[in-house]
């Protein structure tokens, strides 16, 4: 009798634990939808990383991303993008004392030798020329000085809010750093250019050399150019204290994906591995096509948007029609509003709304992520004008050469 009490008493107790099991999973599950999903882990060997897709500028991995740290000469991804933006390719560029010797890497520029703004920045970007990067400083900034502002000003427009530039070739130097996400932001948006673009993705590239029979023949140091399937950029580093730095891009099926990771001594590797992960988890998804019909609506999407998401994720995505007044300048050029669309409640890109058949969508298409663009939809108009009046008045007081 004792024994069967006994043993309808643990019977009652098992159940009992066995309720409050499935209420806890019943809570668990009730506070984490089925539809919310992360990707999975991936380890690196690097003390900071972050893998970004281009287009939309979404950040898809990111390990101690903003961590300040040294950055080697992967900060010629922002001297180059700044000498794109501010200087004029076909400008000949006189090499100075300061440039002429340059510790470090170097294209072995001789004094005095002028060489086409275009081909420094092979030079600088293929070679790691130090030399390089000061003559295109001094010749676009007036001054190291004066470029490290245009540095620092294209920073905050892109915003990258964990940097600093000092000089615009990397060599380590207090208050010189940056972070892998900054890095990310910047190399998404440098590789919106055509001509960064093309460069960085160049495997050799000649240029004529006044002092020698021969043409001058740069072979590009990325190694990831040849190790990695669709890869087409972007930048090595390397100095004592900042260890192994680099930075890669690689597009397949349409979609760009840059990996930014610093002191890692397994970079190539680790490259490949975060950019099949990027692949494999966030491929690009189509929301809407051009001249596509939005439902409830008179309208038509006046661009195609993708977006890349996990599998999962379509089911988070909702839309937001936001219609331009009337009388708008918008509206004169027939415009009838944006359709926004939303993850998790965020916004991440937004199409123009057209009435079907509109003029507008034969012109050519523009950036559905135009912030992604110059970012200077973050910044009001005053600071705006604030800016192009710094960016004047260096120009008069600092010697820019033009």
């Amino acid at each position: 009798m004792y024994k069967t009490l006994l043993n309808l008493w643990e019977d009652h107790m098992r159940r009992i634990g066995l309720l409050f099991i499935a209420v806890a999973l019943l809570g668990s599950v009730l506070h984490y939808p089925f539809s919310v999903q992360a990707a999975p882990p991936i380890a690196t060997h690097a003390e900071a990383a972050a893998l970004i897709d281009v287009q939309s500028g979404r950040l898809l991995f990111s390990r101690q991303g903003d961590k300040t740290m040294r950055v080697a000469s992967l900060t010629k991804i922002m001297t180059a993008i700044v000498a794109i933006d501010h200087g004029r390719l076909s400008d000949q560029v006189k090499v100075s004392k300061s440039a002429y010797g340059k510790e470090g890497s170097s294209i072995y520029l001789k004094l005095g030798e002028e060489m086409s703004l275009k081909h420094l920045l092979y030079g600088m970007m293929l070679r790691s020329g130090n030399d390089a990067a000061t003559a295109i400083a001094e010749h676009v900034g007036g001054s190291i000085d004066g470029f490290a502002y245009l540095m620092n000003e294209k920073a905050r427009m892109i915003g990258m809010a964990n940097t600093s530039f000092k000089n615009p070739h990397g060599l380590d130097e207090p208050e010189h750093y940056s972070t892998a996400n900054d890095m990310a932001k910047l190399t998404a948006y440098a590789l919106r250019n055509p001509v960064f673009q093309e460069i960085v993705k160049t495997k050799v590239k000649k240029a004529p050399n006044p002092n020698e029979a021969w043409d001058y023949t740069w072979f590009n140091k990325n190694k990831m150019l040849n190790l990695y399937e669709g890869s087409d950029g972007v930048k090595t580093g390397y100095t004592k204290l900042a260890r192994r730095c680099l930075v890669s891009s690689a597009t397949r099926n349409g979609q760009q994906l840059a990996v930014v990771t610093l002191n890692d001594p397994d970079d190539w590797s680790d490259h490949a591995k975060l950019l099949d992960y990027g692949f494999k988890h966030f491929p690009l998804a189509d929301l809407i096509q051009k001249g596509e019909h939005v439902p409830g609506t008179q309208y038509v999407a006046g661009l195609r948007f993708s977006y890349p998401m996990l599998a999962n994720e379509r089911s988070q995505i909702t839309t937001k029609i936001e219609l331009h007044d009337a009388n708008s300048v918008h509206s004169r050029l027939g415009e009838a509003g944006k359709l926004h669309y939303l993850l998790n409640g965020k916004d991440i890109g937004d199409v123009p709304l057209f009435i079907e058949g509109s003029s507008r969508l034969r012109l050519p298409d523009r950036s559905t992520f135009s912030f992604n663009e110059t970012r200077q939809g973050e910044m009001t108009w005053p600071e705006k004008w604030l800016y192009i009046l710094q960016f004047v008045v260096r120009d008069l007081f600092m010697g820019r050469t033009t």
